[in-house]
């Protein structure tokens, strides 16, 4: 029996959940980790120059030939495509708000791979976004279900 005869409509919300829930955790880890390679990159191409025109080429070539900056792009571009995908099914005023637990761990990756100071007030400040996802993620992440005519919800 193919596998789309078995789907009724009681399981198609169901995986559509499972799929917002996994972009959402592609979107948590991506997007961070993408930023922290960015920054690790920089660092590794050191003090910029932009300025006379012949070392700004120098500094660009610096940048992009960082193996850190690149690996960061790919990140960052795997961040939007799931991004994209699940705001495409899923409520923003969910997708956004439950995506914010990025923060804690934009704070746990800078401390520990790029060695940089976290004070305890940014902690509890990121205790409370994470506070904050929590109490978002306790609410349906309402799909976006469209009418026969394609427009808005049914």
């Amino acid at each position: 029996m193919p596998v789309c005869s078995r789907l009724t409509p009681m399981t198609i919300p169901k995986i559509r959940h499972l799929k917002t829930y996994l972009l959402i955790g592609v979107m948590v880890i991506a997007g961070p980790l993408g930023n922290v390679l960015l920054g690790k990159g920089m660092k590794q191409a050191g003090r910029l120059a932009v300025w006379p025109p012949a070392e700004a080429l120098h500094t660009a070539l610096r940048i992009f030939g960082t193996g850190s900056i690149w690996l960061g792009v790919g990140s960052l571009l795997a961040f939007f495509l799931a991004n994209v995908l699940v705001l495409s099914w899923a409520d923003y005023s969910y997708v956004q708000p439950a995506s914010s637990v990025g923060y804690g761990v934009s704070a746990l990756l800078g401390y520990f791979v790029l060695r940089e100071p976290v004070s305890p007030l940014r902690w509890l400040g990121i205790a409370i976004i994470c506070l904050g996802v929590l109490v978002v993620g306790q609410s349906n992440p309402r799909s976006l279900e469209r009418s026969p005519t394609g427009m808005g919800r049914s």
